[in-house]
């Protein structure tokens, strides 16, 4: 019956064939988890009821009004602080390597390889490393003749420990952002660092004035995704500290699935969860905001 249709038809269905079913998938799996999330912030679902008594806006005044659930944010400043950390050392070393360095493509292997690791798994490694009596990095540290710092309780300790963690997520994605970051820089036309060494210009003044601002959209991105993923750090405090060590290091998401799983509160859980999507939103707008103005300058 397809064969027997105009070419035009036939070409017409093959378009829309490809188009809804992509959009078939993300409504089912993306855009109605998300309508459904909306919903459940307005009632008070413990998770397994029929029932879903409706409370209108009572879990997110709920949300505003308790200092606690918004306390937790500090906890993701020391991700977020790594993130920039992370993302200065992924730029030198994908300027460094992408350079006619011998054995570029191996320093460029070895440092993606933790990217490729499961989150748990390295989280797993790292309790070893950060472990106070047989850790790794304490019996480093005494060898150096640092024994008041080989004595440190890395995740024990409140001022410490968010910042032990986001150092995992250093190390982990750095190598990732690398990649990106030597993808963008192959990308720049060679003829610009041509006319530059022409006219003079030195290697910092390279970096600065041609190198940084063709890969200024690649750097808002990841400026983005390391915020956003400094605002929804779940696995590291999850698996190493449970929160601890006093709730020193639970994050928001933490508390979210804590609200849901262990007080089956889906309603305030699924609020909560609205309002970190909105944050999310804000600092997507703001972003956007402050590096278009800069451009434009």
């Amino acid at each position: 019956m397809f064969g027997t249709l105009s070419y035009r038809k036939q070409k017409t269905i093959i378009i829309v064939s490809f188009l809804l079913i992509p959009l078939i998938l993300l409504a089912t799996f993306t855009y109605y988890p998300a309508i459904k999330l909306i919903y459940y912030s307005f009632t008070n679902w413990d998770g397994y009821s029929p029932e879903k008594p409706w409370v209108g806006l009572d879990n997110y005044r709920e949300v505003f009004s308790n200092s606690d659930i918004f306390k937790v944010f500090e906890h993701n400043f020391a991700y977020f602080a790594m993130g920039i950390v992370q993302n200065i050392i992924a730029i030198y070393f994908a300027v460094v390597l992408n350079s006619r360095l011998r054995g570029r493509n191996v320093f460029r292997i070895l440092l993606f390889l933790p990217y490729i690791m499961n989150g748990v798994a390295v989280a797993f490694m790292f309790g070893y490393v950060f472990d106070t009596t047989n850790g790794s990095l304490n019996l480093f540290l005494s060898s150096l003749g640092l024994k008041h710092l080989g004595e440190t309780s890395w995740l024990g300790t409140e001022g410490l420990v968010n910042y032990a963690l986001a150092s995992t997520g250093l190390w982990r994605f750095m190598g990732y952002n690398m990649v990106i970051y030597i993808a963008s820089l192959q990308a720049i036309p060679k003829d610009i660092y041509e006319a530059a060494k022409i006219d003079g210009a030195g290697s910092l003044q390279t970096l600065w004035k041609i190198t940084l601002p063709n890969m200024k959209p690649v750097i808002q991105l990841n400026l983005f995704l390391t915020v956003t993923g400094a605002l929804e750090v779940f696995d590291l405090p999850f698996v190493l500290t449970k929160g601890g060590p006093a709730g020193a290091s639970q994050t928001y998401v933490q508390r979210v699935v804590e609200t849901a799983f262990a007080y089956n509160n889906y309603g305030l859980a699924s609020a909560m969860s609205v309002i970190l999507l909105f944050f999310v939103v804000i600092v997507l707008a703001v972003q956007q905001l402050v590096l278009s103005r800069g451009g434009n300058k």
